[in-house]
């Protein structure tokens, strides 16, 4: 069978956070893989046989890796379909998603594993990796079959939104999944103080006659979560940590050698409490917006390399769902096309150097699942994003590929535009 042509990217502003390499330079694909990669202006050695793409400065970098992306499918495809879903990841510069198991049927089985994995491979977009229910429903009450479900190809367990309130059952799904070599996503919640809010607790939900949540409630589940992992052994991936106070608890966590991961969402790290306005649903999202010295803590924290991921924390929600009171509208977010673009602002802000900035998106998702991805080497998947920096946007709902058009994001003008988006080196997404 004969070779594909390679495909030769040049001109281009490498940007790989796993090798620390910021500079000039090009790739050359073949067969799905990076053959190839030069350094410095000088592509001379690049296969005159291929097909190039001339990037003209562009930063050409690994295609992001979003752990933490709701769908509709299975069971609720007006919301979202894997396809649809898939769509705005390649649209944003995404190559890889890990979608939550709060779908109906619920991800607590080997044969939903297999069926979404299946419709990933029907579609031929992005890669899609199902995260397994922890406990069977999603009801916090008996473990599901997660030997089973790894084998199937699940790459974590988790609840999704739900906190799993019985310490005894945590404690079991700790130990149990850390005999299989199996993480734990979990988010750190006290169901109780949690109940019903809206937002934040403070001077402006007291203002808005909103119910409310005190931050304190993420440090309570926080702290039980970090004892269990002491306890255990286990493996956690603390989900959306949004609040100064836990960040200490985290802090202290890590310092004792536990092995813990922690996210935060985009929508964390882009507004605060205030965003809300005039009762906006469309920034009513699940943590609720914090404070905005909790939001500079939290960018404090990923500067640092004490919170080591940043998620979209895609959640769509039709108008239908979005266009009510604001304590009874839908929670929740899409993110994946505007994922980027957001990150971004934190460097052209002066936050953060670009290289640490994208290991949050790259690497270090990457490395946290044992994906080959996730980096610019030779023999790496050629999972890539080509995105002009300093491109100017304006985020139009419309224009978004999901089905919902839920976005905090609508009119902010931003900076970075993906020209083209890669899948083992097929261009599945060109603003051309």
């Amino acid at each position: 069978m004969m070779a594909s042509r390679p495909l030769a990217l040049i001109n281009a502003r490498l940007v790989d956070p796993a090798s620390a390499y910021d500079g000039p330079g090009a790739l050359l694909v073949r067969d799905g893989v990076i053959r190839d990669r030069i350094e410095g202006a000088d592509t001379g050695a690049i296969s005159q046989d291929a097909e190039v793409i001339d990037a003209r400065g562009a930063m050409l970098c690994p295609g992001l890796i979003d752990l933490r992306v709701k769908t509709g499918e299975p069971g609720a495809e007006p919301k979202e379909t894997l396809k649809s879903a898939a769509l705005a990841a390649a649209a944003g510069g995404v190559t890889s998603i890990i979608v939550q198991p709060d779908t109906d049927p619920a991800v607590d089985d080997p044969s939903v594993v297999d069926f979404i994995l299946r419709r990933a491979r029907d579609i031929g977009l992005v890669h899609v990796y199902p995260a397994g229910a922890a406990t069977k429903g999603l009801k916090g009450e008996r473990m599901a079959e997660i030997g089973l479900m790894r084998d199937a190809g699940c790459v974590y367990v988790t609840d999704a939104d739900r906190p799993i309130v019985n310490s005894k059952v945590f404690r079991r799904l700790l130990a149990y999944a850390r005999g299989f070599g199996v993480l734990v996503a979990h988010r750190p919640a006290d169901p109780w103080l949690s109940a019903g809010a809206a937002a934040s607790e403070g001077e402006l939900a007291g203002r808005m006659g909103l119910p409310s949540v005190p931050a304190i409630a993420e440090k309570i589940m926080l702290e039980r979560d970090l004892a269990l992992v002491e306890l255990t052994g286990g493996r956690l991936l603390v989900d959306q940590i949004t609040t100064a106070c836990a960040l200490e608890s985290l802090e202290r966590g890590k310092a004792r050698g536990l092995d813990v991961t922690a996210t935060t969402s985009i929508n964390h790290l882009s507004f605060n409490e205030v965003d809300i306005g005039d009762y906006r649903t469309f920034c009513k999202v699940d943590p609720p917006l914090r404070s905005e010295d909790d939001r500079q803590a939290v960018i404090e924290a990923l500067a640092s390399g004490l919170i080591d991921i940043v998620v979209s924390a895609h959640a769509p929600a039709p108008a239908e769902d979005k266009r009510l009171p604001y304590d009874e509208a839908a929670p929740g977010a899409v993110g994946l096309q505007t994922l980027l673009p957001a990150l971004l602002a934190l460097h052209h802000e002066g936050r953060m150097e670009l290289l640490d900035l994208m290991a949050k998106v790259t690497s270090r998702p990457a490395e946290l699942l044992g994906l080959k991805a996730g980096r610019l080497a030779k023999g790496a998947p050629a999972d890539l994003v080509l995105c002009d920096l300093n491109a100017p946007l304006v985020v139009d709902p419309a224009a978004l590929k999901s089905k919902s058009k839920n976005t905090p994001f609508d009119g902010r003008r931003l900076q970075g535009v993906v020209r083209a988006t890669l899948v083992e080196g097929r261009q599945v997404y060109s603003a051309d």
